[in-house]
Parts: structure tokens; C-alpha cells; sequence
């Protein structure tokens, strides 16, 4: 049983919350109120019947709290992950019951794979109803366990502080994840004695940090030091940490070579002298190859997934691994560490950089620096400075880069695009990528865009996207058109689902198999939306209309013609092994 200490701090706040008077409100106000406390300034929804008390209550909040109305409910979660993930606090997203909350289960798969802070709030019918098939009536509940760190359905309106309260500590706290509050119709309206709201900051049971262990911490520091090859590989980890100094402090210190993951890139600039680039399957050559190289793997924030590793079998077994995680369920998971240190890494990356010795390993570092002349020679000069032929993706995020300065927030769908924009997008400030990583969710940039510009309303936000991507959620030109949010969008318009198309040229004999898909004429739906848009067919138009997009005032769509059978290089083959990766 755990104990807890009395204080007379304990006691004041006990003696003040008894003398508190209460008031009568409705369990939709509560919910409104409890919004506001957390520091809620934005929500993404969409009303219905059974959410209508909630909706009904927010008329008189429009000067308190932001709604912005989207057109599907998995817009309204996708933009909640862009908002969370620009602004570092947590999204919150309105739903209904029945097709409305089940609209959501690809955003809170999308999320709990990827860590995104959400809070999710879908109405439900009355509670003498639940189990009669109700109209508009689905078990939320057990659909979202999967995919949710915490779910609860509320029936009494009593319930409703404790239940939100619970819900954004749970979100934001250790490993962030998203949260479904399912509330039933009859707590929406009832009205109960309302004594406040108190945020909360312990449950019982739950340790979203672990203990950290300081003799693992300083093993670790033993095997950098006594290191000749080490090898740093980051993840998001850092970012949702808010330890993107602390990092910056221990790789400086130690002079290791580090490589990020799609989601963590940003943590540094991109052309810190450190920053060896990207890994995994359509990662940068040197730091997949050397993977297999060096001699200690310090592996931060991230969860060694299928596409960073390649066959597992095969994965830096010459290497001693150090893996800093706050979860310690990814700790061994996949790759067996030699010394796991369990933490938050804004605490451990401080005490481990106490204790390692100032380094230099420049033979090591040059190492990288060959494997990237001869990818730059045989790729990436290709790919980014083409003389002839149709203008390739690569050129594009060239250019992008060129006139942003690396200052943008970058939004990338799925595909080809989401991986040239990774691979080449300069990234100066963190918090600056935003993509569905874990779960590769087509259809995520556009309505996260609209999120990430309302998370970050002083950057600029551009959503590169698919031709494929594009029309799975293009709706939410409506949401732009309607709230008016500045937000760029450009099209890498292939004429195909070009990664599906990749994989059928190189392991499927060219069989094209359903992958040549058509297009409206983008810029012409744009218009319908009050968005200006143009479209480049030719090299030479391509910089003058890249700045009349940045340089417009509002949402611009620009709609870039590229090379239709262009391939995304280097590239490790599905069930090869990360040394085995490919340059063309």
C-alpha cells in the first residue's frame, strides 16, 4: 500500500476545496470548464446528435475556445496530431457516437504508434441504452482499447472532472499517447454540485517515469568511453522530452556520430557536423552500413522499428547496444541491449554526459563522410540537381529548402514524397517534422497541416503531399476555406501510388497492378475553395512558383508535375540486412 505525507500544504488545499461553494452545472459545462483549466485553447471536431449537449454548452465558450470545424471526423484527429506535435501540448478532438468515433480509430492507431498527445472526447447514447443497438450506437469502449493508452466511458455527470483530469495526465505524462473519454448523453445534460477543477498529477498505479537506474547509467558511460566505433541513434524520444539541448550537449561532448529516424528528425539541425543523416529502409548509405561497423550502439528515444533495422538477425551483432528509453517496454523488445537505461532522457542524457569523457573521433566520423561522397555521386546529385527530363521530388524540397531556410514546419503524407521530403528537407528548429511514421497513414498531411499551423501560428507551415494522398482527405479544403489558416500546400503529382509502383518494378516484374491512378484538376478544385493555386509543368518555373506560394498571403496549393517512374535510392530490400542496402 502506498503511503503519502501529510503537509499543511495538504491540508490548506483539503480545508480550501471543503470551503469551495459549490454551483450547479451541467456535465457539458464541466467538461468546458475542465478545457480551459488544462490550458486548452483549440478543438477539432465534428457535432452530431449524441455529442449535441457538449456542442449546445461550447455556444457560449466560441470567445475561450477555438473550434475548428473540420469535415471528417479523421481530419478533425489527424489535424489534433499536427497540432500536438508543433506545439508540444496536447491536441483535443469532438466526435459523436457510432460512425462518428469510429472515424477516429485511424488517428488513434496513427497516434498510439507515434506517441502523439491526444485527447479525444465522443458522445454516446443514453446510458439506459448502451447494449440495446441503439441508433448511432457502437462499443467505443473495446474498438479503441487497442489503440488508445487510456479509455473510459462516463454515464454520470459526477464523473467528469475526475475522468478529463485523468485523461490529460495520462496523455501528456512518460510515453505521450492518446486518450478516448466516452461520454453518454445523459451526463452531457445532468446537472451536478460542481466544486471545481483539479488537474491531476499522480494515479495510483501508474509510473509514467521509471526509476532511473544510476549504475546502468554510468556502465554506459564506461562502454562510450573505452568506444573506438560508437554510433548514436536518435528517435522522437528526445523531442517529446523537450531534451533536444541535453542531446546536443552529449554528442558534442562525446563527438559521436548520430542518425536519426523519420520521426526524429529536427532533434538537431540537420547539418550539425554530427548529424550523419538518416536511417532505415530509405535511409542515408553510411549510417545504415556503419550500423554494422561500430562498436557501441547508443540508441536514444527510439524503438529499433522493422524499417530502421532490416532483419534483425543481422543487426549490429559486432556491437555492444546502450538503450535510453522512457518505456521500458521497447527496452529489449526487438534488440537486446547490453546496458538498458530506463528514464526520461532529459534526466539520463544529463548524467550520462557528467560522466563520459571529451572525445574526438574524426577517423571514425570521416568513415561516414566517404559513404556519403559516394551516395551523393551516385544519388543525390541526381536527384537534386537534374539538368534534363522531368523535374524529379528531390529538386523540389531543393529548391523548398532553398527559399525557407530550413525555418518551416515540413507536413508529409505517405509515399515516395514523404520519404525524399525526409531524406532532403532542411530542418532547422525541432518540432518542424510532422508525419505519420509508425502507421504510414495516407491522407494525414493536409488536415495535420491545418493542425500543425495552429500549433505553430508564427512558422511556416508547408504540406508536401501525394497525388494518391491527397484525395483521400482533400475535404479539408473545406476547414482551410472556412477558418481561414495559412496554410501552403504542394502536390508531388506522379500519376502514380509511386511506393506501391517502386516495389512492383523491382520485385514484381513491372507488373503494374492498379497503381496508375487519376487526378482531378487540382487547381481548379482549390479554386472551388477560394484557395489560389497554380501548377509547373517546367524546371524553369518551378523556383518563381515555389516563392509566390510562400510569398502569398493564405492557403496557396501548388501542384509540381514530376517524373512519373522515379525511384527513391538508397533502399534496403524487404528482409535483407541494413549492410545490404542498395544505391540504385
Amino acid at each position: 500500500m502506498e503511503t503519502q505525507t501529510i503537509t499543511q500544504e495538504t491540508v490548506e488545499t483539503a480545508e480550501q476545496m471543503a470551503t469551495t461553494p459549490s454551483v450547479e452545472v451541467s456535465g457539458s459545462v464541466a467538461l468546458l470548464e475542465a478545457l480551459l483549466t488544462e490550458g486548452v485553447d483549440t478543438i477539432f471536431g465534428y457535432p452530431g446528435g449524441a455529442i449535441m449537449p457538449i456542442y449546445d454548452a461550447l455556444y457560449d465558450y466560441k470567445e475561450k475556445l477555438n473550434h475548428i470545424l473540420v469535415r471528417h471526423e479523421q481530419g478533425g484527429i489527424h489535424a489534433g496530431q499536427g497540432y500536438a506535435r508543433t506545439s508540444g501540448k496536447v491536441g483535443v478532438v469532438f466526435a459523436t457516437s457510432g460512425p462518428g468515433a469510429t472515424n477516429l480509430v485511424t488517428g488513434l492507431a496513427d497516434a498510439q504508434i507515434d506517441s502523439t498527445p491526444l485527447v479525444c472526447i465522443t458522445g454516446q447514447v443514453f446510458a439506459h441504452l448502451l447494449g440495446t443497438d441503439a441508433f448511432q450506437e457502437t462499443d467505443v469502449i473495446n474498438i479503441t482499447t487497442p489503440v488508445t493508452k487510456w479509455n473510459y466511458q462516463v454515464t454520470d455527470a459526477n464523473e467528469i472532472p475526475e475522468a478529463i483530469a485523468k485523461a490529460f495526465y495520462i496523455a501528456k505524462s512518460g510515453r505521450p499517447g492518446p486518450v478516448l473519454i466516452d461520454i453518454t448523453k445523459n451526463a452531457q445534460i445532468q446537472k451536478f454540485e460542481y466544486k471545481g477543477y483539479e488537474p491531476c498529477n499522480h494515479i495510483r498505479s501508474y509510473r509514467p517515469k521509471p526509476i532511473v537506474r544510476k549504475e546502468y547509467v554510468a556502465q554506459a558511460a564506461e562502454l562510450i568511453n573505452s568506444a573506438k566505433k560508437p554510433f548514436v541513434l536518435f528517435g522522437q524520444g528526445v523531442i517529446l522530452g523537450s531534451a533536444e539541448q541535453e542531446f546536443k550537449a552529449f554528442i558534442e561532448k562525446s563527438g559521436i556520430p548520430s542518425a536519426w529516424t523519420v520521426l526524429g528528425a529536427g532533434a538537431i539541425p540537420t547539418d550539425h557536423p554530427l548529424n550523419v543523416g538518416m536511417l532505415g529502409m530509405h535511409g542515408n548509405y553510411g549510417p545504415n552500413v556503419l550500423t554494422n561497423e561500430c562498436d557501441v550502439l547508443i540508441a536514444i528515444g527510439m524503438r529499433f522499428d522493422d524499417r530502421v533495422t532490416g532483419r534483425l538477425d543481422k543487426y549490429a551483432k559486432q556491437a555492444k547496444v546502450i538503450h535510453l528509453d522512457i518505456d521500458p517496454a521497447e527496452i529489449d523488445k526487438n534488440v537486446k541491449s547490453t546496458v538498458p537505461v530506463w528514464g526520461d532522457c532529459k534526466e539520463t542524457l544529463p548524467m550520462l554526459t557528467e560522466l563520459i569523457v571529451p572525445n574526438d573521433h574524426s577517423a571514425w566520423l570521416a568513415k561516414f563522410a566517404e559513404y556519403t561522397k559516394a551516395e551523393v555521386e551516385q544519388v543525390i546529385d541526381a536527384e537534386l540537381n537534374p539538368t534534363e527530363g522531368e523535374m524529379t521530388m528531390g529538386e523540389v524540397i531543393n529548391q523548398l529548402n532553398k527559399l525557407t531556410n530550413g525555418e518551416a514546419i515540413i507536413v508529409t503524407d505517405v509515399g515516395q514524397h514523404q520519404m525524399v521530403a525526409c531524406r532532403y528537407a532542411q530542418l532547422n528548429k525541432t518540432r518542424s517534422n510532422v508525419t505519420s511514421g509508425g502507421l504510414g497513414t495516407m491522407g494525414f498531411a493536409l488536415p495535420a497541416a491545418i493542425g500543425a499551423k495552429f500549433g505553430a501560428q508564427d512558422r511556416t507551415v508547408v504540406a508536401v503531399i501525394g497525388d494518391g494522398g491527397f484525395q483521400m482527405t482533400l475535404q479539408e479544403l473545406g476547414t482551410i476555406m472556412q477558418s481561414g489558416v495559412d496554410v501552403k500546400i504542394m502536390i508531388l503529382n506522379n500519376r502514380f501510388l509511386g511506393m506501391v509502383r517502386q516495389w512492383q518494378e523491382l520485385f514484381n516484374e513491372r507488373r503494374y497492378s492498379f497503381v496508375d491512378i487519376q487526378s482531378p484538376d487540382f487547381v481548379r478544385l482549390a479554386s472551388a475553395y477560394g484557395i489560389a493555386g497554380k501548377i509547373v509543368n517546367e524546371r524553369e518555373e518551378l523556383q518563381g512558383a515555389l516563392k509566390e506560394m510562400l510569398d502569398h498571403k493564405g492557403s496557396f496549393l501548388l501542384e509540381v508535375m514530376v517524373t512519373k517512374e522515379n525511384n527513391v535510392f538508397p533502399m534496403v530490400p524487404q528482409g535483407c540486412s541494413v549492410s545490404e542496402i542498395r544505391l540504385k
